[in-house]
């Protein structure tokens, strides 16, 4: 039962008076409120337990990341004497009281080191290498890729030899998205096909779930599998739309929702987007309500796309950079759309002529001449169309595709077998003699 200090710093809490409340915990955790050398043995375990969580969620409420840094450090030498399941799960806690701070990555980094440091100390395993799960993830989140990656390397070879397939699975997947970001797309299904097989064998939180139909879906939609991509996403939907939300699931809910609107408009179904918008479980939504926006951006590019109109897709594309350029998967696709309908632009422009000006061409689409001579250069390489560039005069001329008469082929054919027999006879002829 929480003793009346404990009661009394909670009510200040309460009343917003935290500098009271914080200087109460202090004195049941420290002999002397103002000095965090000296131990306090006035107090029980369980309430130093509860007045150093009361103290984290204090620290969380002001945010201040640099006093949880070092109650994270305080909190194993009060707590040192007690079970280490318990100290492991305060920790842990502790740790993940600072995804509630802004900007506070880099302090949470730095108390994972000094809590793995402890840990490893400690001969802590289980908790070790919880923590280095936690810091790789954070590593991934700050794009430190190859730190992340080193980290996960070496916990994957522990945790085979431990057999804890649950936090091997999540390894595995973290492997996974680290080698997609870092473009290895073959590392990156191959640490995805490991991750699938370890799940196959225990049971999976629908959470988890959820991630590995997710990571299999963008795979699925580098390979320009959109149908089987859309699957995955819509499976990773309705798992993560059956847990509670929270501010975490809630924002990997709108991701995957965008990566399903993203695969009707590469397969071209435009009318399916209006429809999934309007699906019951999405309407009923507050959090999807709130960020319509977002999908309202997604539903222009495709009109957009569907009337072929390069002006309004630039446009949408440039009103809404900061909701796409932050996503790989999104801003890749929507490149490849947009490159998509400045080809089917071009070639429309070209189209009744033999020979035209690139200046013209340049005038009537409002792009770059020079991004435009690129472009079409590149057409012509990759055989969209049969042409040549005048770069001196500015000129692209443009020929008809060449018809190839179906007869070539058998007349090769007769010449090879030709060939066969004349060589044959030189044989015979050159025995005889």
């Amino acid at each position: 039962m929480s003793s009346s200090i404990i009661l009394q710093a909670r009510q200040l809490v309460i009343d917003k008076n935290y500098n009271d409340a914080e200087l109460l915990y202090h004195n049941i955790l420290y002999s002397d409120g103002n000095n965090e050398n000296k131990l306090s043995n006035d107090y029980s375990i369980q309430e130093k337990e509860e007045s150093i969580l009361d103290l984290g969620h204090l620290y969380k409420l002001t945010s201040n990341s640099e006093k949880l840094h070092s109650l994270i450090l305080k909190s194993t030498e009060v707590l040192s004497i007690i079970a280490k399941s318990k100290i492991s799960k305060i920790i842990r806690q502790l740790i993940d009281l600072f995804n509630f701070i802004p900007d506070s990555i880099d302090t949470q980094i730095l108390s994972l080191k000094e809590a793995i440091s402890w840990a490893s100390k400690e001969k802590r395993s289980f908790l070790t290498q919880s923590l280095q799960l936690k810091l790789a993830q954070l590593y991934y989140k700050k794009f430190y890729f190859n730190d992340a990656l080193n980290l996960t390397n070496s916990l994957s070879s522990h945790l085979r030899k431990l057999d804890d397939k649950n936090t091997l699975i999540e390894v595995q997947l973290l492997q996974s998205k680290i080698y997609y970001n870092l473009k290895n797309f073959s590392k990156s299904k191959a640490s995805l096909t490991s991750a699938r097989t370890s799940a196959n064998s225990i049971y999976c939180s629908s959470k988890l779930q959820a991630d590995l139909d997710c990571m299999s879906g963008i795979l699925h939609c580098q390979d320009n599998d959109f149908e089987t991509a859309f699957s995955y996403f819509y499976e990773a939907f309705e798992n993560l739309n059956s847990l509670n939300w929270s501010k975490e699931s809630e924002s990997q809910i709108i991701k995957i929702l965008k990566y399903i609107l993203l695969t009707k408009i590469m397969l071209n179904k435009n009318d399916d987007i209006i429809q999934i918008l309007s699906n019951k479980l999405i309407t009923s939504s507050k959090s999807i309500q709130n960020n319509l926006k977002q999908f309202d951006a997604i539903k222009k590019i495709s009109i957009a796309y569907n009337q072929k109109s390069l002006e309004n897709f630039q446009k949408i594309l440039n009103d809404n950079s900061n909701e796409f350029s932050n996503d790989y998967l999104i801003k890749s696709n929507f490149k490849t759309l947009y490159h998509q309908l400045l080809e089917q632009n071009l070639l429309k422009i070209i189209k009744p002529y033999s020979c035209i000006e690139i200046s013209y061409i340049s005038r009537l689409i409002k792009l770059d001449e020079t991004f435009i001579e690129s472009k079409l250069s590149q057409m012509i390489l990759d055989n969209v169309f049969y042409g040549v560039l005048d770069q001196g005069n500015g000129w692209l001329y443009i020929y008809d595709e060449n018809k190839i008469d179906k007869n070539y082929g058998s007349a090769l054919q007769l010449i090879k077998e030709m060939s066969k027999s004349v060589n044959l006879l030189y044989e015979k002829a050159t025995v005889l003699n």
